[in-house]
Parts: structure tokens; C-alpha cells; sequence
């Protein structure tokens, strides 16, 4: 299993210059992602917005469609909330990036109709590797903690996406971008992300 805490001798790289601003919400980069794509009939519909330094901060309102026991979000898809708050931390340093490893802590349960908090930050990276936490609070009086989670991210080239994706949905998604869909660029490279 790969370690998803920083190691000694990890580095906490510079913010990208051309990054989302802080305050700046984070755009999709598929309309049709289920973590933050807005046209994703059941998805989380994520709202995550750019932090100061290599932090950002998302809510994930738990609706009827992400139950699990009857009134209670799904333990997987708190995990695909926060691995899609995490992932977003890559818009920070400009590099297309796949999870690697994923440690869940559930602290307490977190009921439909509540809103998680999300905050979540960069630990360090070494060459390809990008360490990340987060902590999701309930968004109500008592503000408690109900997950924690790290996780490991590599970075890796765009060619990735084309090899590995279905290729009716990575037509689709290029499509989408040509006529004005949502984009970002990798830092410093004329290579757009998740084509």
C-alpha cells in the first residue's frame, strides 16, 4: 500500500502563477465529471474555490442520491467528495494528476440535507507525487468534524487520459472543450487538461 503522508525530504513547490486566485471559485474541468460537473444528473455538484497557498475549500451538499443507510450519506461517495476537493489542489500547481492512494477517516455520520465543509491543502511533493489532507466539517451548529482523509496523487501527462479513457467520452469531452466548455492549462504548457 502507498503511503499517503509526505515523506522527509518533500518539498511544498511554489503556487503557480496563473493559478485561480484566492477567493476564485475553481472551475470544472468536465461538465459531466461526477465530482464537480455541473451537467451530471446524480453527481456532487462540488463547489471548490481557490485557498491562500496550496489550500482550497469545497461544500458537498448530501442529497437523496448520495444515501447509503436510509437518511445517511454513502461512505464512497464522501470519499469521492473529498478525493474530488483534493484533486482540485492540482489546479494550485498546474499539472493533470490520477489518485494513487486514498486514506478515509469517518468520524461521524453525515445526514441527507447537510452541507460538508471541506478544506483541504498540499503536504509536500517529491518529482511526480503530490501529498495532500483534508478535514470535512458539518456545515451546522456544531461544526464537527466527520472526515479526515490524505492522499497521494501522481502527476501524469496528459497522453494518459487519451490511452486509458473510453474513447467515445474523451471525443465527447473534446468536443465540449472546442465549442467553449471548460478548460484549464497545465502550468507553463500549451496542453489542455482532462481533454
Amino acid at each position: 500500500m502507498r503511503s499517503t503522508q509526505a515523506p522527509a525530504g518533500a518539498t511544498l513547490p511554489e503556487r503557480l502563477p496563473g493559478a485561480p486566485q484566492p477567493g476564485a471559485l475553481i472551475p470544472s474541468h468536465y461538465r459531466w465529471c461526477f465530482g464537480c460537473g455541473s451537467e451530471h444528473p446524480t453527481g456532487l455538484h462540488m463547489r471548490i474555490t481557490a485557498g491562500a497557498g496550496l489550500r482550497v475549500v469545497g461544500n458537498f451538499t448530501v442529497t437523496e442520491h448520495h444515501q447509503g443507510a436510509p437518511g445517511l450519506a454513502h461512505g464512497g461517495l464522501l470519499s469521492a467528495a473529498i478525493d474530488e476537493v483534493l484533486g482540485s489542489l492540482n489546479w494550485l500547481l498546474g499539472e493533470p494528476v490520477v489518485t494513487a492512494s486514498l486514506s478515509m477517516h469517518f468520524m461521524r455520520p453525515v445526514p441527507v440535507g447537510s452541507v460538508l465543509h471541506i478544506e483541504a491543502e498540499v503536504t509536500g511533493v517529491v518529482r511526480r507525487k503530490v501529498y495532500t489532507t483534508a478535514v470535512g466539517r458539518l456545515m451546522d451548529a456544531t461544526g464537527d468534524i466527520a472526515v479526515s482523509a490524505s492522499a497521494l496523487f501522481v502527476q501524469v501527462p496528459i497522453e494518459h487520459f487519451m490511452k486509458f479513457g473510453n474513447k467515445e467520452q474523451v471525443e465527447l469531452a473534446v468536443a465540449d472543450r472546442a465549442s467553449g466548455g471548460p478548460s484549464w492549462r497545465t502550468g507553463g504548457h500549451d496542453v489542455e487538461v482532462n481533454p
